[in-house]
């Protein structure tokens, strides 16, 4: 057997090997949660109320419908600001949140639920959805979906809301 060659590893880094810097949105996203965090948790619905008033059409509009939804589907969820996004909590865990479409310079806005909403549906489901518009249509599937999120609801238990399930979506499977 011939003996290895010893070979000397580089202690420069490759670009492949290089840290990921953040964008300028998301460096921003960062400072306004530190913000949040530092904040007085008292006004939560005027914090979001100023995000949405300091978002572009169309997004403002559905923001502001979105707050109403909320508000109305889900009572028990106190609205708040995540970074920099309006959410809304209970027990002081973010449920769900909206994200304008200029937040990160996307093409469209999105609403979505963290893993605390335990939306789980079999071995895959949506956490996050596109909103170009709300129509009536879109309006109870949120509705419907908020109200589950924020009643904690596991997997396996009935899915009726107020003693009757969700005509909007089929939110029972378990």
């Amino acid at each position: 057997m011939s003996a290895k060659k010893g070979t000397k590893k580089s202690t420069q880094r490759t670009n492949s090997n290089k840290p990921r810097e953040f964008t300028a949105e998301e460096r921003a996203a960062i400072k306004e949660r530190m913000r949040e965090l530092k904040a007085d948790k008292a006004d939560g619905e005027g914090a979001v109320l100023a995000k949405i008033a300091e978002m572009q059409e169309p997004d403002r509009d559905m923001a502001k419908r979105l707050h109403a939804i909320i508000k109305a589907s889900a009572p028990e969820l106190s609205p708040r600001t995540w970074y920099g996004m309006p959410a809304y909590a209970k027990d002081d865990k973010v449920i769900c949140f909206f994200q304008s479409a200029q937040k990160f310079k996307a093409r469209y806005a999105t609403f979505g639920f963290s893993d605390t909403a335990k939306l789980d549906d079999g071995a895959m489901w949506p956490t996050s959805f596109v909103l170009k518009e709300l129509t009536a249509t879109e309006e109870a599937k949120i509705s419907a979906l908020v109200k589950r999120a924020g009643m904690y609801l596991p997997i396996g238990e009935p899915c009726r809301i107020d003693g009757e399930a969700p005509a909007a979506l089929d939110l029972c499977k378990g």
